[in-house]
């Protein structure tokens, strides 16, 4: 159901052709790497956090990792990351497939400077078997960031 709402959500701008849905699992930085022949750093990985305002996703590079004391800067609290069984509830998404497209209407979208490295990075697209390759302009317009952060090591 996911990858149909990212599908759907990708439609609207012509972009549905370019979702991919392998054979193989790209739910993880290093299966997705892997089955696109890409760097790890490439893949957008994008991580679901609970704020008191409501849920949260940041998109980073793939070998990236939240940095605590810079999330509390950012956020002015703790980062507690939404629990893998409450995922689709509370993003939209199942575990391995979420992606900054196609979310609840409550939740925020961050982008990392991680990805500012790259030119073009490859998010997922709803399921644990599917991305999409995207410049880092085209993931910045259509997953609508509420604004650029500076959370990772």
């Amino acid at each position: 159901m996911s990858l149909e709402k990212v599908i759907e959500y990708f439609s609207q701008y012509q972009l549905e052709e370019r979702i991919h849905v392998f054979d193989h699992e790209t739910a993880t930085v290093e299966q997705a790497a892997k089955v696109l022949d890409i760097e790890p750093n490439q893949v957008a990985k994008t991580m679901a956090f609970n704020l008191k305002e409501g849920p949260i996703v940041i998109v980073t590079e793939g070998g990236a990792r939240i940095a605590n004391a810079k999330f509390k800067a950012a956020f002015g609290q703790k980062a507690k990351m939404v629990k893998p069984d409450e995922l689709e509830s509370v993003v939209g998404h199942p575990i391995g497939g979420v992606c900054p497209f196609a979310l609840k209407p409550n939740v925020k979208v961050y982008l990392d400077q991680s990805l500012k490295q790259h030119e073009v990075v490859y998010p997922a697209a709803g399921s644990a078997n599917s991305g999409i390759e995207l410049t880092l302009a085209e993931l910045e317009k259509y997953a609508q960031p509420a604004e650029w952060v500076d959370v990772t090591k």
